[in-house]
């Protein structure tokens, strides 16, 4: 009786363990992949579009409701409403790096949908209490604490999708996911249009007043949703089964070079922030994406630039969203092209250039025409920095702990660039803002440079690893080779191709 019944254990046992592994075996990988990644494409990605959506609408609110008379409202200066902006960024940038450490490590096991689903509902709550201020330091505070839960989303969700799609996957998807903050600054000021021109003096309060209460409001309601449609990571995802859950981790251990097992997390929390720091990789990507959003920093200010082509605040915010449509569309195509070619530089810093032809038109004319057509160009420098990310977690790959602090690292530095971008925009070089389309410009050729440089890097890298894996090839490994292609049925060139690892995309 006892043998019947371990033989019936065993058995279930040994089932569980076919079932697990049942999506590895040679006719169920392919097809088994594609119905992970469509499963993934239909949950993940629509969410956090949305999310990136309703984060960007919230953080620039307040430079719609500037042309609604906030400053007046709450008697501000020109300089304390510049404060307003930048104070955003001293929170944001720095609070990026903690955030992301703690979701690789042992110590903390957050999951991600919990994380960050309380995070967005933190933010909203943040918006919402920004329409009851009533003075400078109110406003401040708000700020302050919006840019806190803020901080946690982007570089979050960045590693959370290098946690899901490989090197070949993931450049489209960050597109369509960056496009939520391109999609946001065109419906965001379609939406801030109709709340400003129909909410003024309802039950007595001023219309950017409902306009912080109305986005808030829904950012919070969706932030509740988000913490049962996000995913956490592949080995403790409760909406797949165990077989997609060990093919997530198989298919990324592939992909990033190392053995098909699944990673560990008993790294200590700091482990990752000393190895990014010492990768210089890490202080070049950090210095680029810097100079690439202070090149790009009108973003904050797109309501007011767009207002100097001469209509009213409707029409304004009306004639601000074809530019960020535009820059949509180019940003999943080159997205698209960019996953099916693996090259990462040109298709990040053609369209910096593409940008700064817009700021030559710009600085070349004050004509309505000229003038609306360089914001379609300058819009375009978006397409390329929704990639940087993506170029971050393809060039420092592995430990995981080590890609999710590069990230923040990058992404938190990065917006200092915003920051600084605050007070580049000074009204009193308005309508023309000749100078401050002078130092985006050559910020954005700051940029460039330190994009070919890492360029260099990876290629040389790539060829040191071609080198190794050459002098592996020959004698006793150039037997080992042609024996497998021999067993497997292959050519020894097709042995060759499946035995090269990891290369780095440039």
């Amino acid at each position: 009786m006892y043998i019947e019944q371990e033989k019936k254990s065993k058995s279930s046992t040994e089932n569980v363990i076919d079932d697990d592994f049942k999506l590895l075996t040679a006719d169920a990988r392919q097809a088994g992949e594609r119905a992970l990644v469509r499963k993934l494409d239909s949950r993940l990605m629509p969410t956090i579009i949305f999310i990136y959506l309703l984060n960007y609408i919230d953080r620039v609110a307040v430079t719609a409701a500037r042309l609604q008379g906030l400053e007046q409202d709450i008697g501000l200066t020109t300089v304390q409403y510049d404060t307003i902006l930048a104070i955003l960024y001293a929170t944001y940038c720095p609070t990026q790096i903690p955030s992301n450490m703690v979701f690789n490590t042992k110590e903390t096991r957050l999951r991600p949908s919990i994380y960050i689903g309380a995070c967005v509902v933190t933010w909203g709550l943040t918006s919402a209490l920004t329409g009851v201020t009533k003075n400078f330091a109110g406003i401040m505070v708000c700020r302050v604490f919006i840019g806190l839960p803020e901080a946690a989303f982007y570089p979050g969700i960045m590693f959370l999708l290098s946690r899901w799609y490989t090197r070949k996957e993931i450049a489209v998807r960050s597109a369509w996911f960056y496009c939520g903050s391109l999609i946001s600054n065109a419906f965001g000021s379609l939406i801030a249009a109709g709340i400003l021109a129909r909410m003024q003096g309802v039950l007595g309060l001023a219309a950017w007043r409902w306009l912080f209460y109305i986005e808030g409001a829904i950012t919070m309601f969706f932030g509740f949703l988000t913490m049962w449609l996000l995913p956490d990571f592949p080995h403790n995802t409760r909406w797949l089964n165990a077989a997609e859950r060990r093919l997530s981790q198989v298919r990324l251990a592939e992909d990033a070079g190392r053995p098909t097992r699944i990673p560990t997390t008993s790294r200590n929390i700091y482990d990752g922030l000393v190895l990014a720091i010492k990768d210089p990789k890490t202080i070049i990507f950090m210095f680029m994406a810097c100079s690439q959003l202070l090149g790009l920093s009108y973003i904050n200010f797109f309501p007011t630039l767009t207002a100097t082509l001469g209509f009213n605040t409707t029409v304004t915010f009306v004639m601000a969203a074809p530019p960020w449509i535009f820059a949509s569309i180019c940003c999943v195509l080159a997205a698209w092209h960019a996953d099916r070619s693996g090259e990462r530089f040109f298709h990040i810093f053609g369209w910096s250039w593409v940008a700064i032809v817009g700021y030559i038109v710009s600085l070349s004319t004050m004509a309505t025409g000229g003038r609306y057509f360089s914001l379609f160009l300058m819009t375009t420098g978006y397409a390329g920095f929704a990639l940087i990310l993506t170029w971050v977690a393809n060039a420092i790959p592995r430990p995981p702990a080590k890609r999710s602090v590069a990230m923040g690292l990058v992404n938190g530095f990065g917006n200092l660039g915003y920051l600084m971008g605050s007070y580049v925009w000074d009204p009193s070089w308005s309508p023309q803002y000749h100078q401050s389309m002078i130092i985006a410009l050559c910020s954005l050729v700051l940029s460039t440079g330190l994009g070919f440089l890492m360029r260099w890097i990876l290629i040389k890298e790539n060829k040191r690893m071609d080198t190794e894996e050459k002098t592996l090839m020959e004698g006793p490994g150039r037997e080992r080779i042609e024996e497998a292609a021999r067993l497997e049925g292959i050519t020894f060139e097709e042995a060759v191709k499946r035995r090269k690892g990891f290369r780095y995309l440039y």
